[in-house]
């Protein structure tokens, strides 16, 4: 076994003082915090198209949507997770070796051709597309800015800085579906040419970027020129990495986080817009006539300030995170990482069985603090323990791999779960469901587009859309699908803290290996 496989067993769960909150703050280098701004605006621009993708794909043509039914979106989807997540695994290196500043600046430059496409050719092609290309633009952007966070950070701070940092890309994140939000009701072209132009503003951050330990990066390269030091093939040396066991186990265990997460976020807005009356909302904090200050209702609400959009709902997510992650970071730095990432996972499932059980919008704000806590608690502490477990040389690398347990919760979320909304509680396959109950024939249900069976339906019907939708949501189980993604969280965090456990025990034998 290397030296760095050595490595891996032991300092993943080594125990290092860490300094204070405000000290640790305080400790942070301003690159670091470039990296922070840098990662922000990325954020903004890829929420505020990632987080209405389904929304998007899911809307009437006639509304400037897709028309698409929920499993053609999650066919895009897949796509998208799979050029996204596995890109960084094979070029995560390429940041080591060349540079990270060469790197984010050719991602922002592909990132940018992705969004155009998206905007300029609204079909299930163009947007397949674009979406292709942005991924392969974000897959080699992370490894870059995550690689300088490691690098920028020690032991004793890190924890704090990776919560200040996950709280960082929430504000871009909080704020992308913002825009996205304003946007869309003007046009949805305008959410992608937006984003365009938002993550161009990383061309100006990154003026001011200075790769940290860039002498040592060269000096290496130097040697690997010179035949001094004997370097495998990228992907060879990525592949023998790969093959360590506590890396395996790591990636398949916190897989079921990152599948819970997607779902919350792609299938979030779906089950808000079909089956939550948001204005409840409206009502009881503002009034029957909602809020007048027009900023109210700009980061949240539809225009007219009478309900909450469903992005706006999910948003709530990212404003938590955004306002105390390093509060929450700061806790779970006391405690073991493997630890701290189970009670997380753990804390996202039993948000979305409140999910199941009730579509009552308030008792849905607490499943989604419930949900938030667990992602500031996950999150943050995962990417710190696959940073400080990767070699000096290899930081980039290892960053790469953390797509991976991403890369199999998106992929198995992205179309398990449009798949199984659509065919357990859309309300637009209900609704053409019952159609066929009202003398309507299958010629004439088939030819309503896409997105508008529910309208059709309450035309037919006589009865006001709030009613009906009461009437559906009661007559069918739409809770399972929520039920059935977290049960897949609970088991992953049983395994993490059992893999806690099991890593613990391989650091004490090493330990006591060294000491002999």
């Amino acid at each position: 076994m290397s030296e760095g496989k050595d490595d891996l067993h032991t300092t993943s769960v080594k125990d290092v003082k860490q300094l204070g909150t405000f000290a640790a703050i305080a400790s942070l280098s301003y690159v670091f915090w470039v990296c922070g701004g840098m990662e922000m605006v990325e954020r903004l621009a890829f929420y505020g198209t990632r987080q209405v993708a389904g929304l998007y794909g899911t809307d009437a043509a006639s509304n400037g949507g897709l028309g698409l039914v929920e499993a053609q979106v999650g066919i895009i989807m897949s796509v998208w997770v799979i050029v996204q997540t596995f890109v960084p695994v094979f070029t995560g290196g390429i940041s080591d070796r060349i540079g990270y500043k060469e790197t984010i600046f050719a991602s922002t430059v592909v990132k940018i051709a992705g969004y155009l496409l998206m905007g300029l050719f609204p079909t299930f092609w163009g947007f397949m597309a674009g979406a292709v290309v942005l991924a392969f633009g974000t897959g080699i952007f992370k490894p870059g800015i995550q690689g300088t966070i490691v690098k920028a950070t020690n032991r004793q701070n890190s924890s704090i800085a990776w919560g200040v940092f996950y709280q960082t890309v929430n504000i871009g994140g909080f704020l992308g579906p913002v825009v996205a939000a304003y946007m869309r009701q003007l046009e949805w072209a305008y959410v992608f040419y937006a984003c365009a132009a938002i993550i161009s503003l990383n061309f100006l951050l990154l003026m001011t970027y200075k790769e940290v330990d860039k002498d040592d990066r060269l000096a290496h390269r130097a040697k690997v020129k010179s035949g001094e030091i004997t370097e495998k093939p990228l992907w060879r040396d990525s592949l023998s990495e790969l093959a360590n066991p506590v890396l395996i186990w790591y990636i398949v265990l916190f897989s079921g986080f990152w599948f819970m997460l997607y779902i919350f976020w792609d299938i979030g807005p779906l089950f808000f817009r079909d089956w939550v009356d948001t204005s409840v909302i409206v009502r009881d904090v503002w009034g029957d006539a909602g809020p007048s200050d027009f900023a109210i209702r700009f980061f949240a609400m539809n225009n007219e300030g009478t309900r909450i959009m469903p992005e706006g709902m999910v948003n709530l997510n990212s404003l938590l995170i955004m306002l105390t992650c390093f509060l929450v970071a700061g806790f779970g730095a006391r405690f073991k990482a493997a630890n701290v990432m189970a009670v997380g996972t753990f804390c996202a499932s039993g948000a979305l069985v409140i999910f199941g059980g009730f579509n009552y919008a308030w008792l849905i704000v607490l499943g989604i603090v419930s949900f938030s806590i667990g992602e500031m608690l996950a999150a943050p502490k995962a990417s710190e323990y696959i940073g400080n477990i990767a070699p000096p040389q290899k930081k980039a690398m290892y960053l790469g791999f953390s797509q991976l347990p991403l890369a199999i919760g998106w992929m198995s979320e992205g179309f398990i779960g449009f798949y199984l909304y659509g065919e357990l509680a859309s309300k637009e396959q209900i609704s053409r469901k019952l159609l066929l109950t009202h003398d309507l024939s299958a010629e004439q249900i088939a030819a309503v587009p896409n997105g508008e069976a529910f309208q059709k339906l309450v035309d037919v019907t006589g009865q006001s859309a709030e009613m009906l939708t009461q009437q559906l949501y009661a007559a069918n189980n739409i809770g399972a699908v929520w039920y059935l993604m977290a049960s897949v969280g609970i088991v992953s965090a049983v395994g993490l803290y059992a893999y806690g456990k099991w890593t613990y025990r391989i650091a004490m034998i090493k330990e006591e290996e060294a000491t002999v």
